[in-house]
């Protein structure tokens, strides 16, 4: 394909993705038993409009990094209203449902006196990624599909400073950072790799995806992957992830 194919190639799949993203809408909903505590810390991360504008931000990347740019029959169908609920939570930071994201006003306070919104929006990409990824009819290692969505994090830059470095973790499908890392050095080994997986996961999983999309099995990449940083290093999970 010409210079000027390729020019109107990404023009149509982006005019794709608006297109598909514009379906969808968004509401952001108070759940927080002290409806003005919850309504602060709304508040806090930029209000409501700003929350609805950062989950559509986070579909469209998701969707670009993703590759998803298929008709919509061929592609995961999900609600056309996504919300996302502000309550009290315990344990992890954010999760995702069939309605949408619940939120923990209680991992969101931890950050008021910091960069908040930065964490507000890592959040936000982190599990609208759930929202968007193929699941491999539920037999996909939970590490994978988390570290996809942490994945996605880390391509949009925000990535947590607590993170693990490249090449820490014990093993590939340890989860978020540690897999989110690993997925990241597939991806050097060929453009287009996370998206291929994320594909072949909307029947089911195996790990042989790996030898058919790079041509080598999951272990091998590992341990190439951990000698490239000449790293033996383990890292401490943080808490309350994503």
């Amino acid at each position: 394909m010409d210079r000027v194919g390729n020019v109107l190639a990404l023009i149509i799949l982006s005019l794709v993705i608006i297109q598909r993203s514009d379906a969808v809408q968004y509401k952001v909903v108070n759940n927080v038993t002290n409806v003005l505590y919850g309504d602060l810390i709304i508040l806090g991360v930029g209000g409501v409009e700003f929350s609805k504008k950062t989950m559509k931000s986070a579909t469209d990347f998701v969707l670009r990094t993703l590759r998803e740019t298929k008709s919509e029959d061929l592609r995961k169908d999900v609600p056309r209203v996504i919300g996302l609920f502000f309550q009290d939570m315990d344990g992890s930071a954010a999760t995702t449902l069939q309605d949408g994201i619940h939120m923990s006003v209680g991992y969101i306070a931890r950050y008021l006196s910091s960069d908040v919104r930065k964490e507000f929006v890592g959040v936000i990409l982190h599990e609208m990624t759930h929202v968007w990824q193929w699941f491999g009819d539920d037999r996909t290692p939970v590490g994978l599909t988390e570290g996809i969505a942490d994945y996605v994090r880390l391509r949009a830059g925000y990535a947590r400073i607590d993170w693990v470095k490249p090449g820490e973790g014990d093993r590939w499908d340890q989860g978020y950072d540690v897999t989110a890392r690993f997925l990241d050095y597939c991806e050097g080994l060929k453009d287009g790799f996370v998206s291929e997986m994320n594909k072949r996961l909307k029947t089911f999983y195996k790990d042989e995806y790996f030898i058919e999309i790079l041509g080598k099995d999951v272990h091998r990449l590992w341990r190439e992957y951990k000698a490239k940083y000449n790293s033996t290093r383990n890292h401490r999970r943080p808490s309350n992830r994503p």
